[in-house]
């Protein structure tokens, strides 16, 4: 608990944006969900739409600052590659 007026103030601040920073991560994780399912599948016309989506997501989650730099680039590096290699086979 707050003792104080500014500790009170910082921990309501807090509580808004850990609901805000939960809510990008969880559409940055459905996104690629999504993605990874649609490349098992196979369906690669819906994959490539479904890619440029997540890597909008995870820009907008690095934007926010809810997620490092480096984490997204190897999130997109590593989804670009699965999609390829759906490409492939």
């Amino acid at each position: 608990m707050a003792n104080t007026k500014s500790a009170a103030k910082r921990a309501r601040q807090t509580k808004r944006r850990t609901l805000a920073n939960s809510q990008v991560k969880s559409r940055v994780k459905t996104a690629k969900r999504k993605l990874r399912d649609l490349i098992a599948e196979g369906d690669q016309a819906n994959a490539a739409t479904s890619y440029r989506e997540t890597i909008s997501a995870i820009d907008r989650a690095v934007k926010r600052g809810v997620m490092h730099k480096n984490a997204a680039a190897r999130n997109k590096s590593r989804l670009m590659k699965a999609v390829k290699g759906a490409a492939a086979k």
